[in-house]
């Protein structure tokens, strides 16, 4: 498509999404990433989702952030400057709200001047900066909603609840990556669209590849060996890897990924191993040592409404997963094994270990292939393209 008839040409977008430096590769970065390869992006990192806590830590914190916010931008990725624009915690005090506001817009224009765009689209992927939805010039605004916001721990519910309502009924186009939330967000805005998550496709196909050597820290573990990828946090089931982990002796459980809560009773069982945090380039060289992966989740709001990333990473991988439900993975019905409680959970391992094949590891393979974040964000881009292309006609 040539400039003179892309109706992106000459765009630039502002980007708010969650932690650059999480260790979780979210659909945030994901879709930032590829959109810096169309124009370029601000990606403006939004702290303040958590509801702040009277600790050392939280004040510590936000002095970090507000530090960070004096620096200028600085480009993280070809196309794509990062920066930080917190808000104090204390919203409930009165003239919080109005100085985060007057404080939120002019650090972001300030920060906008790095883009060498003429135009402008807004992207939030979080919801508690949707107040500068409208206000920066934009021609459109985008809300890229990939969960539960008010579901999460530790996050004023009932506030962070009304601001994704807000922004979902201001948004020009509302995406919607968890499939539970669609009819909600639809009742809010008639411009919603199904945005399904992406898979790196060729990254995670490594662990199927002969290739591909297993990370040092698993390859001395007994067979089979039981993964997990994913951070360690309050929605995770802990009681049912304890359950799985004393039921199995003779199998290994390799967790890869950072312990948000308390693990002491895993760490204490000979055939858990936690590995903490390791870098995204390098989690299929994990999943190699897998012969089952598992999404252990807790049956709560959250997961109700959530979309899995790691459902189509573990399926690019080949190997086979057990899951609790969530209406995500029920689409995947045919390649999971989805179960309720523990006994079925151990149940339902026992089966995949002993009814895998290479033919059925390719079918998983082949079901989230042509599902890249490449193509996804195509398809957004799409939308985003038809909308702007209607606002001129």
């Amino acid at each position: 498509m040539t400039e003179a008839n892309d109706p992106l040409a000459g765009f630039g977008v502002v980007y708010f999404g969650n932690a650059w430096n999480a260790e979780n590769r979210t659909s945030s970065h994901h879709v930032a990433l590829r959109l810096a390869q169309r124009m370029p992006v601000l990606y403006v990192e939004s702290p303040g989702l958590r509801r702040v806590q009277a600790s050392g830590s939280d004040f510590k914190r936000a002095l970090r952030k507000l530090a960070q916010t004096l620096r200028r931008p600085r480009e993280v990725a070809p196309g794509l400057w990062h920066c930080t624009v917190p808000q104090l915690p204390f919203r409930r005090v009165p003239g919080i709200e109005r100085l985060n506001r007057w404080f939120g817009r002019f650090a972001v224009r300030r920060a906008l001047r790095v883009l060498p765009a003429r135009r402008l689209l807004s992207w939030f992927v979080v919801p508690h900066p949707g107040f500068m939805a409208g206000t920066l010039g934009e021609a459109l605004c985008v809300y890229y909603c990939i969960d539960d916001y008010a579901a999460h721990p530790g996050v004023d519910s009932a506030l962070i609840g009304e601001r994704d309502a807000q922004l979902s009924q201001r948004a020009d186009l509302l995406f919607v990556a968890p499939p539970a939330l669609l009819d909600a967000k639809r009742a809010l805005n008639p411009r919603t669209v199904a945005a399904p998550h992406g898979v790196d496709v060729a990254l995670f196909a490594l662990a199927a590849d002969s290739a591909t050597p297993i990370a040092s820290g698993a390859a001395d573990l007994p067979h089979p060996v039981i993964g997990y990828i994913g951070s360690l946090h309050e929605w995770i089931d802990l009681e049912l890897l304890e359950y799985l982990a004393r039921a199995r002796p003779q199998w290994s459980f390799l967790l890869v990924g950072h312990a948000a809560v308390p693990v002491d009773a895993l760490r204490a069982l000979p055939n858990v191993r936690l590995v903490g945090a390791q870098p995204y380039a390098q989690l299929p060289q994990w999943a190699r040592a897998f012969d089952a992966a598992i999404i252990p989740y807790r049956l709560n709001r959250q997961v109700a409404n959530a979309n899995p990333l790691k459902l189509r990473e573990y399926l690019a991988t080949g190997k086979p997963v057990v899951s609790v439900h969530n209406a995500e993975i029920e689409k995947f019905a045919r390649w999971v094994r989805i179960v309720d409680g523990h006994p079925a959970f151990l149940a339902a391992l026992d089966a995949a270990l002993a009814e895998d094949s290479p033919q059925a590891a390719r079918e998983r393979m082949a079901t989230v292939a042509d599902q890249t974040w490449d193509r996804r964000v195509t398809e957004v881009l799409g939308h985003v393209q038809a909308a702007l292309t209607h606002q001129h006609s």
